[in-house]
């Protein structure tokens, strides 16, 4: 054997060693399996189907320090199916009832979003995090009036390893906030995996009294619309009045990465997520 050979053999070894320890170490973690129904704070509930898995916010926490993403400054949950194809996060903004007669502007918003990046990784660099370019929209801002959502993803790519990173993005608006929703998947299966997820949401619910028809004049307001839930909320209002760092140490969390080789060991997850399972 050449010492290419050698090297080359050593170097996918220690790479599927690293992915299944990252697989034994996801499988672990307190996941509650479908079909069950579960909470989102006190604002939700969401069915989990067969063949998902669920974690509460203790279990997210330890999720993400497995996949290197930043800590929340909220409850997060985690939803997935057991193969871990993709990730889809949750967590509530207590933000006041936000109206949906914005029109929105995809060039105004990725303007501001890039600028915003821009600002982020000065953050991430302190962090000592890989620092991001955003490339483009990979699906342009759409509102959905029946179901009172708005979804987009950005294209960003890593600026040292040159890879592509794609979140989709989800916000169902409900009486009071928002329901955040952050969908995590490699780039090359997301509309794969965009269509999954769709296909769960029908098991989300706002808890009685808070769904978004559920308003009634004298209820607090939020102080932005539509366009400011996809640059950072309050602090997309902040970065209007030339506040750009707010924005930048939003959009530094808000990124989420996946978990690199877990898609290739899918079959091996799923043995693992089956053995643990009850």
């Amino acid at each position: 054997m050449t010492v290419f050979a050698r090297n080359w053999a050593a170097a996918l070894a220690l790479f599927v060693f690293t992915t299944l320890a990252h697989a034994a170490g996801v499988s672990d973690l307190p996941w509650k399996y479908g079909p069950t129904k579960v909470q989102l704070g006190t604002q939700a509930t969401l069915d989990v189907p067969d063949g998902y898995a669920f974690l509460d916010p203790a279990g997210t926490k330890r999720l993400n320090e497995l996949m290197e993403n930043p800590p929340d400054a909220s409850d997060t949950y985690t939803l997935a199916p057991t193969d871990m194809a993709w990730t889809a996060f949750f967590d509530y903004d207590d933000v006041g009832y936000v109206k949906d007669d914005e029109k929105l502007d995809p060039d105004d918003i990725l303007a501001s979003a890039k600028q915003g990046t821009e600002e982020s990784n000065k953050e991430r660099r302190s962090r000592g995090w890989e620092t991001l370019t955003l490339v483009g929209w990979q699906n342009k801002p759409l509102y959905d009036t029946q179901f009172k959502s708005l979804t987009w993803a950005f294209l960003a790519r890593t600026d040292r390893t040159h890879d592509d990173v794609v979140n989709y993005n989800a916000r169902i608006l409900g009486r009071s906030g928002v329901m955040n929703v952050v969908l995590v998947s490699d780039p090359k299966v997301l509309a794969k995996a965009v269509d999954d997820f769709k296909g769960t949401l029908g098991g989300f619910a706002f808890t009685p009294g808070q769904s978004y028809t559920d308003f009634h004049p004298g209820d607090r307001v939020a102080e932005y619309g539509l366009a400011a839930l996809i640059t950072g909320g309050v602090a997309a209002v902040a970065a209007k009045k030339g506040l750009f760092a707010v924005i930048g140490t939003f959009l530094a969390a808000a990124w989420k990465f996946i978990l690199v080789g877990l898609a290739a060991a899918g079959g091996a997850i799923k043995r693992l997520f089956t053995r643990k399972r009850p």
